[in-house]
């Protein structure tokens, strides 16, 4: 750490030369160029990226032609690195920190963040912008002049990135760097959904729609929380030999059944229902046939997965009051960033969250288009990408 410390000091408030993974084109090979990454301005700080992994997120991002796809740009979200340099009015960060990149802020002032009902910052509210979150520029250039967009106020497809400090959450240097990037996006997501804002109860009966990696987060976290089923339905018959590992107990395979709805075959499954839903795939059809397999009286149905823009879901209205059942959506699992991390941190550190089994591939950073393949091949849950190999 003192050679990166000596190090850090001569590059402090200048400019920094490095290589990054740019999208140019929406569904294009990433071309790893060499770019001009800004100093951090006020509540800013510049992170060199140890490593960082590839989420469904950043193929979803990559591959949309229209807004808020925008090219060019660098992507990912999920990432380990070291504090190199801080701006003015930064006082709980500083340099050589142990840090986790985070999409959702967490200003720790306002009334949402202040609040344990709310994981929804309002001072700075999330969305998918590509400029930086306080004044709407961007700290990448290339060496030509040429402006790169942010992405998820993160963009950790670079050997540094600049991150606002309501983006960035201290975490224990005992984690190592390919675990403790998992905190950042799809672990953290799927593990507080069950934890948190399902509270999933021991000896509950779970259904998990969609067993990629956030649906088997989910897994972990009700395997945690002690269910004593967990049901999984997938597409993918071989998703189910790996949701074991996950505690995943019963297996649906939605292609099998014909007309049949999924929900039906799951109630006769239950005996009436289930009491945990979790729709982790992003698809409004989804939703409803989790909600139509809740059970009545005090089923949950948690909306993990991401739709597209402008998708709707109907219910009946009569259904709504006389099942009495809940439908909630699960942004970051309802996690608040800089005080719920450090308590999953612990469970991983207490050897209860295990985190080696989602890491099934690594590569060096001039190979992030093979993570890419894998990853739209179904061949991987998380491939962690390692900047200095």
């Amino acid at each position: 750490m003192a050679a990166t410390q000596a190090e850090f000091s001569k590059t402090a408030g200048k400019p920094i030369h490095c290589r990054a993974a740019v999208a140019r084109k929406a569904g294009e090979p990433l071309v790893i160029e060499e770019v001009i990454v800004a100093p951090p301005k006020a509540c800013e700080v510049r992170i060199k990226i140890v490593c960082t992994s590839l989420c469904h997120s950043d193929v979803t991002f990559w591959k949309l032609k229209d807004f808020p796809g925008c090219f060019p740009r660098i992507l990912g979200h999920e990432a380990f690195g070291i504090v190199e340099s801080v701006g003015e009015n930064v006082q709980d960060l500083k340099e050589g920190d142990s840090v986790i990149p985070i999409f959702l802020p967490d200003c720790t002032e306002c009334i949402d963040c202040t609040s344990k009902k709310s994981n929804s910052c309002s001072q700075f509210q999330f969305k998918v912008s590509p400029w930086m979150l306080r004044d709407g520029t961007s700290r990448f250039t290339t060496i030509d002049g040429e402006t790169l967009y942010h992405f998820l106020s993160v963009s950790s497809f670079a050997e540094y990135t600049v991150v606002d400090i309501a983006n960035v959450t201290k975490i224990d240097p005992r984690v190592p760097p390919n675990r403790a990037c998992l905190f950042s996006c799809g672990v953290s997501t799927g593990v507080g959904a069950a934890l948190k804002t399902a509270n999933v109860e021991q000896g509950s009966t779970v259904v998990i729609f969609g067993l990629g990696g956030i649906g088997l987060a989910v897994a972990e976290g009700a395997r945690i929380c002690g269910a004593s089923r967990i049901i999984g339905v997938d597409i993918n018959t071989d998703k189910f030999e790996i949701g074991k590992q996950f505690g995943v107990t019963d297996f649906v395979d939605s292609n099998s059944y014909g007309d049949k709805p999924i929900s039906q075959v799951i109630n006769e499954m239950t005996n009436g229902g289930a009491d945990y839903c979790f729709e982790c795939v992003g698809m409004g059809t989804l939703v409803q046939e989790a909600y139509a397999c809740c059970r009545k009286g005090w089923g949950k149905t948690i909306v993990v997965g991401v739709d597209k823009p402008g998708a709707l879901l109907t219910f009946k209205s009569l259904d709504i009051l006389h099942l009495g059942k809940t439908i909630m959506g699960s942004l970051f699992g309802g996690l608040k960033p800089k005080s719920d991390i450090p308590l999953l941190v612990k469970r991983y550190l207490d050897k209860e969250l295990e985190l080696d089994k989602f890491v099934t591939h690594e590569v060096s950073f001039q190979h992030i288009n093979t993570a890419f393949d894998l990853l739209v091949e179904g061949k991987s849950l998380r491939c962690v990408i390692w900047m200095d190999e």
